[in-house]
């Protein structure tokens, strides 16, 4: 791998990880529900998920998803469900004075634990980025030289990319815990269930190249 081809890889993984998705709506709405810490454990569970999956590519296993038709619309629905499912909990969502949450019972905010499983099961449960991984990163890979450490180098560059802007979408969720209203956090929550519906009904209808 030349250092043109790192380069161009870098510049495409900051154009594909800003674009809002389930896990950078997941990440603002744990900022909102939970503050830094819970949006850490989450962003945590989504690199998680990443790192699943690429591995699974390099390993060569994405390519049973791609010929398998039942497998990946069965991986779909769960998806699909999943991120409906997701949405209604975010819709009827209470908006959060987390300070205020904190100094009268620590369980009325988001847990960690919370936040990093259900950050995870978005990760994994979306056929598209399996696919998406499985098309995007052998385009960088070297054929003539081993693969191995080439996936590891791309794959951990991604995730930092990833995770740095999922950071940026939390803390966007921590300051609009600090600054808006009540009514204005509701909105806001109900705005990324709207999103999380949203993705839902695109990777419901959405049908791979060529099929």
């Amino acid at each position: 791998m030349t250092l043109d081809t790192l380069l161009l890889y870098l510049a495409a993984s900051v154009v594909l990880a800003i674009t809002p998705g389930p896990t950078m709506l997941l990440a603002m709405s744990n900022g909102i529900a939970g503050g830094m810490r819970a949006a850490v454990c989450g962003i945590a569970g989504a690199s998680a998920g990443s790192a699943i999956l690429i591995t699974i590519v390099a390993l060569g296993l994405g390519s049973l998803l791609a010929a398998s038709e039942w497998l990946f619309d069965a991986l779909r629905a769960a998806g699909v469900a999943y991120l409906v499912w997701l949405g209604i909990k975010m819709w009827r969502s209470p908006p959060v004075d987390i300070r205020a949450a904190l100094a009268a019972s620590p369980a009325d905010v988001l847990s960690g634990r919370v936040a990093f499983l259900r950050s995870l099961t978005v990760a994994l449960s979306n056929p598209k980025a399996l696919l998406f991984f499985a098309a995007f990163l052998p385009q960088f890979i070297d054929l003539a030289s081993p693969q191995g450490p080439q996936y590891l180098v791309l794959g951990a560059a991604f995730i930092a990319i990833d995770t740095c802007i999922m950071l940026g979408y939390a803390a966007a969720g921590t300051q609009a815990v600090r600054w808006l209203s009540r009514r204005g956090l509701r909105m806001l929550n109900r705005g990324c269930a709207a999103g999380m519906w949203m993705l839902a009904a695109t990777l419901a209808i959405w049908r791979r190249p060529g099929v």
